[in-house]
Order: C-alpha cells, then structure tokens, then sequence
C-alpha cells in the first residue's frame, strides 16, 4: 500500500444539504453544449443548425485549433437553438431530447482487442467518438491537444470540494470500464497514470484494486482531493512539462466507448443545497436541463442555481442547463438582503455563518461539526487589496498565491511563471476567492493570467 500524503493545509466548508444516497432517474427535456466550459477554446466550427437531427455521438462542432477533436451530442433529437452573442461569438447548442436515445455506432473491441491496439489506433478512435474533450491539459486547464504526449496522467477518484457527491456511489459497478479506461490512457500517453485514493475513508472498492496504474493516498481538507494539488505533491510540473488530468467519469466514459461502442453521456450527478426537500442523486444526461430536478423541491424561491459547487460552480437559471464537467447541482439561498455592519454585516461577530477568520469567527471554530446555512452574499464590497498571510494557509502547495495574483495584475511574465502559475486553475485557489478580506474575483484574475500566459 501506498505511503500516505497528508495535507494540513486548506479548509472544509461544511454546509448543509448532503445528497442522500437514493437514485431516481431524471429525463430531460432539453440537453446543451456550453462553448464556454472549454477555456481556451480558439475558434469553434458550428457543424449543426436548427431543426438538424442528431444521434448520441453525433459531431456538433471542432475547434479550429485542434480540428481532429470532435465535441458530439449527448444525445438524440433535433437541434433547437444554436445561440450567439456578440459579433455572432457561440453560446450554446441545445438539442431537444428524444424519448429513446439513438447512439451512433462505434467499433466494439474486446479486451483482447484493447491490449493489442496500437496507441494512434485508440486516440483516433477517441477523437472521433466525443470522448476525447475528457482529458483536460495542464497547465492551464484546456482540452487536451492529442498530438502532444504527456509528462503523466493524473486522475483523483475523490472531491473534497462543500457537498461534493460520493464517487463510492455515483461510480459502484462500473469498475471495469474504469480499468479499461485507465489501460487505454496508458497506452495513449505512454506514461504512467497516477490515481489519488482518499485515505480518510475505507479502501475503495471501485477504484482501490485497478491496475496498470500509480496510487497514491491523500487525507486532508479541502483542497485535497483536487487534482492539481496531488500533482503538486506527486510530480511537480515544471516549465515545458504537459500532464494530462481526468474526472473517473471521463476514464469510465472512454472504458465504455471501447467496451460498448458509442458515446455514453449518461451521468449520476448529485443536486445538494439547504433550499432543497429532498437532496438526493439523480440518473441523467451530460448537460441536462434542471427544470425537473427542481420541480417542487425547494424550500423557497428566492435561491441561486450553481452548476457545480459553491466554490467554482457557474450560476444558471431555473431553466438552465449542467456544464459539461459538473457533477452537482447546488441550490443555496440568494444572498441579496441587507445586514447592519454592527450586527450582522462587516466587523460582526460571526455566529451564524461560517468564517476562516478566527478574529470574527471563533464560534464556527467551536463548532467544527455544524453544517452551515450559507448564502451568495460576499459579505462586503471589493476593496483595497491587502496581504493578510491567509491564502497560504488553504493552498496545500509550495507556491506563493498572493504574489502569484498580484504578479498577474501588474503584467508580469517572469513573476507569474516563478510563483507557479503552470501549476494552478481556478479550483485551486478557489478558497482563496472564498477568505480574501477584500473580496477579490480571484479566479477571474487567475484565468487572465493563464491566457496572458498561453498568449505569450
């Protein structure tokens, strides 16, 4: 068994909400493909237009800059919109569902097969299908260019991230399209593949015994079940590396393409949130409209829908639909009522709310157990930014996250690069955006630099 890595570094915020483990089915009436879900995309080519049938499999569209890697439809209907904005720049594509799903039919190979397929074999198969758009590329966080090999490939099988779904759950039985999955990475990327296991739970049994691979262990608060940081702990990337990163729900997808042969956009996903009745797992569709998921469920009405969670999760409406990597759909109040500074606004002792600050929180400290009912408000307005040493204290990383920021803000190259912007996205220095005193955006800064970056 691996050593384990701990992690004193970070902190959990423990809200109320947790997804029972039941599973209900949830069809959707609508699905959509979010062009912004894809950082960096260069320049979408739209390959469908309204009243266009489509198959689960189906190509929707490519990007200019990586024209083999093909991002295909979750399922099968007609195309309904195909929305833009500004100087016609696309939004989203959005496919009315059919009843049945209709797949578009793939090679099947068995497990033979698979150990005998050559590596350029296996990534057309992949870019072709609309599996490919799993593998995410660090640094900075892109699909993933299939012509240039990786350093290694990282998966973590655990989210420490508030309300995160339990993958023991959401991935029990499906242990052989992960193993394949993981077989077919390695002969890809001709490298070795790394899988961080959560060392504060019992030995997995879905992703504890696979094989071909590296495990590794980690316990500690959030952010230890990101990737990057158990990259950072792992292999460290440096200037000039490339290292591939995948969810579990990525590598089974590519197992089942193999195995089954067809894109299978199917996912559990779990809709969590104190405003809900009923917070629970649902069985549906990369994409889906939540029109049902909330349909007589909330507590109230005056709520915020997060795609993903709190901490790095888009807002949609109630009519939304998932982003492409989300797992969660969160539903927490809105955080839009006013609060008198002396009792319950700034400089407040906080005894309702959650607070990383010791000086206002003391007695969420004395309650460690207590699940929380947190709301959108940011507690304050954007200010002068200062350096108050916190940031340091919930990233797990040997980088300096408060001179990486302000390295960004002054344009500096060289600085950015030294304080290990290649090692981060938004994820990672999520809870910084969530302690910072002066109410920074920063993950928005995070992500301009990493585009000045890419740019350079």
């Amino acid at each position: 068994m691996s050593e384990v890595i701990k992690l004193k570094k970070g902190f959990n915020i423990n809200l109320a909400g947790k997804a029972a483990t039941r599973l209900a089915e949830h069809t959707p009436e609508t699905v959509a493909i979010k062009f912004d879900d894809f950082p960096g995309l260069y320049r979408p080519k739209i390959l469908v237009k309204e009243g266009d049938a489509v198959k689960a499999g189906s190509p929707l569209f490519f990007d200019k800059a990586i024209e083999k890697v093909i991002y295909a439809s979750p399922v099968s209907g007609e195309v309904v919109a195909v929305k833009r904005g500004e100087k016609r720049k696309p939004i989203e594509i959005v496919i009315l569902c059919d009843k049945t799903i209709e797949y578009t039919e793939h090679r099947r190979f068995t497990i033979s097969d698979i150990a005998n397929i050559s590596a350029q074999d296996a990534i057309n198969h992949m870019v072709s299908s609309g599996v490919w758009p799993q593998i995410v590329q660090r640094p900075y966080g892109i699909v993933a260019d299939p012509d240039i090999a990786p350093r290694n490939i990282f998966i973590s099988t655990f989210d420490t991230s508030p309300l995160a779904p339990d993958f023991e759950f959401v991935f029990k039985g499906q242990e052989q399209y992960f193993q394949v999955g993981v077989d077919i990475l390695r002969k890809v990327g001709k490298c070795d593949v790394h899988i961080g296991l959560n060392a504060g739970a019992e030995i997995s049994k879905v992703f504890g015994s696979v094989k071909n691979a590296k495990l590794h262990r980690f316990i500690g608060p959030h952010p230890a079940g990101n990737v990057g940081v158990q990259i950072h702990h792992i292999a460290p990337i440096n200037k000039g590396d490339i290292v591939w990163t995948l969810h579990p729900y990525g590598v089974i997808q590519i197992g089942k393409l193999f195995l089954e042969g067809r894109y299978d956009a199917s996912k559990t996903i779990a809709v969590v949130g104190s405003e809900l009745k009923q917070p629970q797992y649902y069985k549906t569709v990369l994409g889906a409209n939540i029109s049902k998921l909330i349909a007589n469920n909330l507590k109230s009405e005056h709520v915020r829908y997060i795609s993903g969670n709190v901490l790095v999760g888009q807002k949609i409406a109630a009519n939304g639909h998932l982003g492409f990597y989300d797992h969660m759909l969160t539903v927490i109040p809105e955080g839009d009522k006013p609060r008198f500074f002396l009792t319950e606004g700034w400089l407040a002792p906080v005894v309702k709310r959650l607070s990383f600050h010791r000086a206002l929180g003391l007695l969420s400290f004395l309650n460690g157990n207590k699940e929380y009912v947190l709301d959108t408000s940011t507690n304050g307005e954007e200010r002068a930014f200062v350096a108050t040493g916190t940031f340091e204290q919930v990233v797990p990383m040997d980088i300096l996250p408060m001179h990486l920021i302000k390295a960004i803000l002054a344009n500096d190259y060289d600085g950015m690069e030294a304080l290990g912007i290649y090692e981060v996205v938004e994820e990672d220095l999520a809870l910084c955006e969530f302690i910072d005193v002066s109410k920074q955006p920063i993950q928005q800064i995070l992500r301009q630099g990493i585009n000045m970056m890419r740019e350079s």
